[in-house]
């Protein structure tokens, strides 16, 4: 449906879902302002748990916003990053060595500058072109293109339309080019850049299953909605418009395919018996709090161990005023490929601790209470 001035009207609902979306009061003991958690890291169960577990990770206040995002968009996934720039990068950190990305030439300059110098130093070819022009589009595409990034009622570039581009037109970057930065800017004049998605979408299609990102910064989801248009993700600068009161500095992906969503979600030495006490005691002050050790049971009694302890609490990190315990193999060593597991000695049996302020006596008793029930001894 169009409006007065045939243009698209806005999605139904729309206020209602920023208002609401992401937003239950009853996880909040009924707070109708989500609360701002402040903690780095969760208490976890031992058994079975699905919770979080690190802020960097995932913390409830960014879920909240992601899912809002989401709604916003009619996607399934969204994340968020610490700036516009963190989402740019997360986001062609999917790229590998040998691929090749096609950009609008006016692509923003803190962009324009990580694919010109970044880039190309991993191995991935970038050539920035008019998209506008669907044939220059199709030139720039080549066998091992993967991204095309298009930029949306984007202001840049001079009113002469053969010269306005943000670097010269059809311009390749190879990872062996070495380009002095000055060589891919043009005069600073505006004009008004607006790429047709869903023709852009159905051309590179064609080609193979290429990435098509669109940069949704000025338009946002309430003028335009790229994914409904054959876009695989939707980028922001949340800074902008999303946000509208210059107080945040902040970026977001939005999409619906699970596999590329699944792609953008880490032993104490003070003992003389540790084969790095020597070195320590020439090079350090003295020792932190973090210490592991192993027992002669196995992830059971692992699980067990933990789930005893009063006064240290499972979960990951250190460094806190709390002391906290854990099990390496199954928490933060638990991407670690099961073979370098075994050679660095990351057993079932390992476990970890990070000593906090607490009491020296109460930890010692909540040790030796817990090693007690835990087998028997």
């Amino acid at each position: 449906m169009t409006d007065e001035q045939g243009y698209l009207k806005p999605k139904p609902g729309f206020a209602t879902t920023a208002v609401h979306a992401g937003q239950n009061p009853d996880k909040w003991n009924g707070a109708v302002v989500p609360p701002v958690v402040m903690s780095t890291m969760y208490k976890q169960a031992p058994e079975g748990h699905k919770g979080y577990v690190y802020s960097r990770s995932a913390n409830p206040m960014r879920d909240t916003l992601q899912e809002c995002l989401a709604a916003l968009e009619g996607a399934k996934y969204a994340f968020t990053f610490s700036s516009g720039q963190g989402a740019t990068t997360s986001i062609t950190s999917l790229l590998n060595k040998g691929d090749h990305l096609v950009s609008i030439d006016d692509v923003y300059g803190g962009t324009s500058r990580l694919m010109r110098e970044n880039l190309p130093r991993h191995g991935i070819d970038v050539t920035f072109t008019d998209i506008t022009d669907l044939d220059k589009l199709e030139n720039a595409i080549q066998d091992n293109t993967k991204f095309i990034l298009d930029v949306t009622d984007k202001w840049c570039g001079n009113t002469d339309t053969e010269k306005s581009h943000g670097c010269a037109e059809n311009t390749s970057l190879k990872s062996t080019d070495k380009m002095p930065v000055a060589n891919w800017y043009s005069s600073n004049d505006k004009r008004l850049t607006l790429v047709d998605i869903a023709a852009t979408v159905q051309l590179v299609k064609k080609r193979g299953d290429i990435i098509v990102v669109v940069d949704n910064t000025f338009l946002t989801c309430y003028l335009q909605r790229p994914l409904d248009f054959g876009a695989d993700i939707v980028m922001y600068s949340l800074t902008k418009y999303m946000n509208g009161h210059s107080d945040v500095v902040m970026g977001a992906a939005v999409l619906n395919r699970q596999e590329i969503a699944d792609k953008l979600r880490i032993i104490q030495k003070c003992l003389t018996s540790h084969k790095g006490h020597e070195v320590s005691k020439r090079q350090t002050s003295g020792h932190s709090g973090v210490f592991s050790f192993r027992h002669t049971g196995g992830l059971k009694e692992s699980r067990k161990l933990l789930s005893c302890f009063k006064v240290f609490i499972l979960a990951e990190s250190l460094g806190g005023y709390e002391s906290l315990a854990e099990i390496p193999s199954i928490m933060t060593h638990k991407s670690v490929p099961p073979p370098q597991k075994a050679q660095l000695g990351i057993t079932d049996s390992l476990v970890r601790f990070s000593i906090g302020l607490e009491d020296p006596e109460d930890l010692i008793a909540d040790l030796e209470n817990a090693f007690k029930e835990t087998f028997n001894n």
